[in-house]
């Protein structure tokens, strides 16, 4: 049985994915897809201030820039600074572009030299997978504002893993590592383009979460 809400989803970003326009180094299909995955999101004021941790798609970088607010970027090597600064200074983006201390997974001191509230966050790091995924989900929900957003995007194969006969599908694996650090999955989908496939996925707090919930059930027709 099909999900109606997936099946919009798809829509959407397939729609992004085919969208008129050259590319430019580091730009691609993708990109745009996963950027459509975003816009397409339920409307929302513009968040006061985004992070993006990974920046591995130039093209979320521009909507995060060009949707007002703060912008900053957190990514895992200076060649990677470079190029996010060259693209922002090409499209004239305003935007601060923050270099991790390691190329690994950004620590806890990243997080905080990037600041401590954000009402956006953007989880772009490509592969990150296993434990490695799980403590940035972790160290960005700590920086995560009261009622903000949280879009983390993910290769599926990155997702893959078996424990003894059990194995478990990325969807779900990517539900539970939400779920595990007080977050809830509003919308999950995957996401081809460019011979890729990623999982989209948009979180916000448990609790903001019930809230927004219960403010929907009490609305009048």
């Amino acid at each position: 049985r099909r999900d109606p809400g997936l099946q919009r989803d798809l829509g959407a970003v397939r729609a992004a994915a085919r969208a008129p326009g050259s590319l430019h180094g580091g730009e691609s299909r993708l990109g745009r897809a996963l950027a459509g995955f975003v816009s397409s999101s339920p409307p929302e004021a513009a968040p006061e201030s985004t992070l993006i941790v990974g920046g591995a798609h130039l093209e979320l970088i521009e909507h995060a820039a060009r949707s007002g607010g703060d912008c900053t970027v957190l990514v895992p090597s200076r060649r990677a600074a470079q190029a996010v600064r060259a693209f922002a200074e090409r499209r004239a983006l305003a935007c601060q572009v923050l270099e991790a201390a390691s190329a690994e997974a950004p620590r806890r001191a990243d997080f905080a030299r990037a600041g401590d509230s954000f009402a956006a966050v953007i989880l772009d790091v490509a592969g990150a997978g296993g434990e490695a995924l799980a403590r940035i989900i972790a160290e960005a929900s700590r920086v995560l504002a009261p009622g903000g957003r949280l879009w983390v995007f993910e290769p599926y194969e990155a997702l893959e893993s078996a424990s003894g006969r059990i194995v478990e599908h990325p969807l779900a694996r990517l539900r539970r590592l939400l779920g595990s650090t007080g977050l809830s999955c509003e919308r999950l989908t995957p996401v081809e383009a460019d011979g890729e496939h990623v999982l989209a996925a948009l979180a916000r707090s448990a609790a903001a979460a019930g809230r927004s919930a219960l403010g929907v059930g009490r609305r009048t027709p």
